[in-house]
C-alpha cells in the first residue's frame, strides 16, 4: 500500500486525509505540532471506515518521521489568519513554518512529491522548493485544481449539465490574480464563448475569482475546505496512481511564458514523477500579461521574505 503524509491537521488537511482514503489512493499520516489535534482526528476519521468503507488507513500524530517511506507529502500547515487575504507579516510567519517542515520532508522522505496547499500557494511553492532544494517538478502547488473545479461548477449550475460534462482552464494565482480562460472552458467540447453571451461568461469569471471571499464571509472564521481538499486529493491520486492527467497547477517557471524565478498556475501533465510536462498555451496578449502580472506579484511577496533572511 502506498503511503501519503499531510503535514497539518486542520480543517482542509484532516478533509484531505479523508477524500485520499476513500479514494483508497493510500495510507495516510496525518501530522501536526498541536498535541493531540492530527491523533484525535485520525481517530475520528479512521472510524468512518465501517460506513465509508474504505480499507485504508489514517494514522495521526505529532511525531515528524511519521512521514517517514510517503511517496507524496501534502502540506497544508499555517499560521492562524485570514487565508483569503495574506499580509506580509503572515507570509512571513507561514515561511517559518514552511522551514520547519521542508526539514522534516528532507530528513524523513527526501524522495516525495510535495503538494503545497499553505498560501499564499504560489509563493509558499517557490519557499518550499528554495528550502527543500528538490527539482521544480518535485514541489508542486494547488490553487489551479480548486478554481477550475468551481469554475466548472459555476458552468454547469449556469447551463443546466452535469459537471461531468464542463472542462475548465484557470491559471494565475487567487482572487484579483486569479485568469479563468473562458476559450479553454467547454461543456461536452464545446467552448463556453460559443454557449453563452459575454456577460454571462465574464458573471462566471468573477464568480469564480471571488468564491474563497464568498465562503470565507459566511463563515466568518475560516474559508472553505471540502473543495480544496478534494482538489489536493485528486493530485494525490495522479501521482500516486500515475494519472498523468493535464491540470493547472503552481510551479516554478523557468523561462515559460516568459517568467522566471516565480511560481504561477499553469497546465501540467501531472504523474508519478510529479510534473511531467509543462504546456505553454496560445495566450492573448492580455491573458499573457495577466499571467505576467501574477508572477510579479509573486516575486514582490519574495522579496519581503529575502530581505527576513527566514
Amino acid at each position: 500500500m502506498e503511503k501519503v503524509a499531510i503535514i497539518g491537521a486542520g480543517h482542509v488537511g484532516a478533509t484531505t486525509a479523508l477524500y485520499v482514503a476513500e479514494k483508497q489512493t493510500a495510507s495516510v499520516a496525518l501530522v501536526d505540532v498541536e498535541a493531540g489535534r492530527a491523533k484525535g482526528k485520525s481517530m475520528d476519521l479512521d472510524q468512518t471506515y465501517p460506513i465509508r468503507r474504505f480499507d485504508v488507513q489514517i494514522t495521526g500524530g505529532n511525531d515528524p518521521s511519521a512521514i517517514a517511506g510517503s511517496q507524496v507529502v501534502v502540506i497544508t500547515a499555517a499560521t492562524s489568519g485570514d487565508p483569503t487575504n495574506i499580509d506580509p507579516e503572515q507570509m512571513l510567519a507561514n515561511a517559518r513554518v514552511m522551514k520547519t517542515v521542508c526539514g522534516w520532508v528532507k530528513e524523513y522522505t527526501p524522495d516525495a512529491v510535495v503538494l503545497m496547499v499553505t498560501t499564499p500557494i504560489n509563493t509558499m511553492t517557490f519557499i518550499a522548493r528554495e528550502y527543500l532544494g528538490f527539482p521544480r517538478e518535485r514541489v508542486i502547488g494547488m490553487a489551479g485544481a480548486l478554481d477550475a473545479a468551481r469554475l466548472r461548477f459555476f458552468l454547469a449550475r449556469t447551463v443546466g449539465v452535469s459537471p461531468a460534462d464542463t472542462t475548465a482552464m484557470v491559471l494565475g494565482g487567487h482572487g484579483k490574480y486569479m485568469i479563468p480562460v473562458p476559450r479553454y472552458s467547454n461543456v461536452a467540447g464545446i467552448p463556453v464563448t460559443e454557449l453563452l453571451p459575454y456577460e454571462k461568461v465574464q458573471d462566471l469569471v468573477e464568480w469564480t475569482r471571488n468564491a474563497d471571499d464568498s465562503i470565507f464571509a459566511l463563515l466568518k472564521s475560516r474559508t472553505a475546505c471540502h473543495t480544496p481538499a478534494a482538489a489536493v486529493a485528486e493530485m494525490v491520486e495522479c501521482v500516486v496512481r500515475d494519472r498523468r492527467r493535464m491540470l493547472a497547477c503552481s510551479v516554478c517557471l523557468e523561462g515559460e511564458y516568459g517568467i522566471r524565478d516565480s511560481c504561477v498556475s499553469v497546465p501540467v501533465i501531472l504523474g508519478r514523477k510529479g510534473i511531467e510536462k509543462i504546456w505553454q498555451l496560445q495566450l492573448q496578449d492580455s491573458e499573457l500579461a495577466a499571467l505576467q502580472r501574477a508572477g510579479e506579484k509573486v516575486k514582490e511577496l519574495l522579496g519581503i521574505w529575502r530581505a527576513q533572511a527566514i
